[in-house]
């Protein structure tokens, strides 16, 4: 076998955990059956168990009592009960300069494209356009879809997400960060990005190849070998 990274361990515990608890929390928005309700339950407290092995391992202390409440709290009934990833969209903007629209933060003030959650009622390009106006000020155009990325699976978030990230071109609007999401907002080379700007090592050269024109095809990870162990756990 070849040796773990301990950080890509603590990664498949959360993952392992979510995966367990939102097969529980559907089953208990489809069954009505007590028996099969007690066993989701049950399913629960074990997703509990390794979640907080996991976050043992990260140094942060929740008990697994907040897990099991946190997640019966949000079980729904039928359709609604059905647990899915969270959608996020971003947005990749450029103008004629060929210079990336970033804002920062107010939370973490680390610098990023601007971002949101996706909004019932809209769908995921018009997301695009709101969430890039109300964060900066800008108006924009989406251009192409150029990543479906897992969250997750990345490790820049502990839960189940999806984002969708889009390359939009500037059309209008004068810069203007929101009050309470962003400390800072602005236009950047790629040669002189702000710091902390997260994850540019990944984004970056897609970005900047949109925004000077090129048509790409939308990337996303390719399908795990097998699924719940990984590549860093096959024999070699």
């Amino acid at each position: 076998m070849s040796d773990a990274d301990p950080a890509d361990f603590t990664r498949d515990l959360v993952r392992w955990s979510e995966t367990l608890a939102a097969i529980a929390r559907t089953g208990l928005g489809f069954s009505e059956n007590l028996y099969e309700r007690e066993r989701f339950e049950e399913v629960l407290h074990v997703a509990a168990d390794i979640k907080a092995a996991a976050d043992d391992a990260l140094e942060v202390r929740r008990e697994r009592d907040h897990f099991v409440q946190e997640w019966l709290e949000s079980v729904g009934e039928g359709v609604p009960g059905y647990v899915t990833p969270k959608v996020a969209v971003g947005a990749v903007v450029g103008n004629d300069a060929g210079e990336v629209l970033l804002v920062q933060r107010s939370d973490s003030g680390v610098w990023l494209y601007p971002t949101g959650w996706a909004d019932v009622g809209y769908s995921a390009s018009e997301v695009v356009v709101k969430e890039v106006f109300e964060e900066t000020g800008i108006e924009c155009e989406p251009m192409q879809l150029i990543a479906v990325i897992d969250g997750q699976r990345m490790g820049f978030t502990r839960f189940a997400m999806y984002l969708l990230l889009f390359h939009c071109k500037a059309t209008g609007g004068t810069l203007q960060g929101h009050p309470l999401e962003t400390s800072g907002v602005g236009w950047f080379r790629r040669d002189d990005l702000p710091w902390p700007t997260v994850g540019a090592d990944w984004w970056g050269p897609m970005a900047f190849a949109a925004i000077d024109g090129a048509a790409l095809a939308a990337v996303f990870e390719p399908p795990r070998a097998p699924v719940w162990r990984g590549d860093a756990h096959q024999a070699d």
